[in-house]
């Protein structure tokens, strides 16, 4: 569960994109004043729930009266037809929140679903599957979550929270010793550095430098990252990166890295399929 004060703003917003100026006009002009209903939230086809928080508090942001009740958890599988929410009250305030709570809920459990996917592919390994920065632009607290919902982990939140050096930092400051001596010396005593590489090359010499405590093995072929996994020797993580497919994930699991990352948990997930009934 997210802390309802970081995603309350998400969700007002949206709410606000969807009722502006004047509220719904169709229920206005066609359900009688007063009239109750009850509804449920299902699913269509079989995957991961996530947004259940989200959408629960969509309904609630409409009309505090209404009764949602979340029968299955973020996190938890579905299967298609599978009752996943009740809502019951006013059957205008229902249909006000249908469609962003749909939203919110079709594309988290969209992005859980390709996750677990993922995660699957590396049964029998200890590499872990991890998501990117590449959200969408206000959902990112939410699209991380649903990646964890659906059995993967989170890299950094944001620029703050690590320091990430890649292929254009390296350029700009002239090389991977300086970068990492920068770093080094910039670096509090919390803050880790990841460096990406592109080459063994550049690994080796990251590995002399020191200072690094992951690698990132940018667009390498399985057996370059096997040959990376025996010159670390243990000495630093490593994360696997680039052009990562749910085809090629088992492959490069088995090459020995710590982390695969994959942009395409978010920004390629396909929408699950969600319904509102009454």
């Amino acid at each position: 569960m997210l802390p309802e004060l970081l995603i309350e703003p998400i969700v007002r917003a949206a709410l606000i994109e969807d009722l502006s100026p004047m509220g719904d006009a169709t229920t206005k002009a066609v359900i009688p004043t007063g009239k109750t209903y009850a509804a449920r939230l299902n699913a269509r086809e079989e995957g991961v729930v996530s947004g259940m928080q989200v959408a629960a508090l969509a309904f609630r942001l409409v009309d505090p009266a209404l009764r949602v009740q979340v029968l299955v958890a973020d996190g938890a599988a579905c299967k298609p037809g599978e009752t996943l929410m009740t809502i019951e009250g006013l059957a205008s305030s229902i249909l006000m929140g249908e469609r962003v709570a749909l939203n919110f809920a079709g594309r988290l459990s969209g992005i859980a679903t390709k996750t677990a996917g993922f995660v699957a592919q590396t049964k029998g390994t200890k590499a872990r599957v991890t998501c990117t920065r590449k959200t969408t632009p206000g959902l990112r607290v939410l699209e991380k979550a649903a990646v964890v919902h659906g059995g993967g982990f989170n890299h950094r939140y944001g620029l703050s929270d690590a320091i990430l050096i890649k292929d254009n930092h390296i350029a700009a400051a002239g090389g991977v010793r300086q970068v990492l001596e920068a770093a080094k010396a910039a670096r509090s005593h919390m803050m880790r550095i990841e460096l990406e590489v592109d080459t063994l090359r550049q690994m080796e010499e990251a590995l002399r430098v020191g200072g690094a405590d992951v690698i990132l093995l940018d667009n390498m072929t399985s057996d370059e990252l096997r040959a990376a996994v025996a010159l670390n020797a243990g000495r630093v993580t490593l994360e696997a990166s680039g052009n990562m497919k749910l085809e090629r994930i088992a492959e490069v699991a088995a090459t020995g890295v710590d982390y695969i990352s994959a942009g395409a948990l978010t920004h390629s997930a396909q929408t699950l399929d969600l319904g509102l009934d009454f």
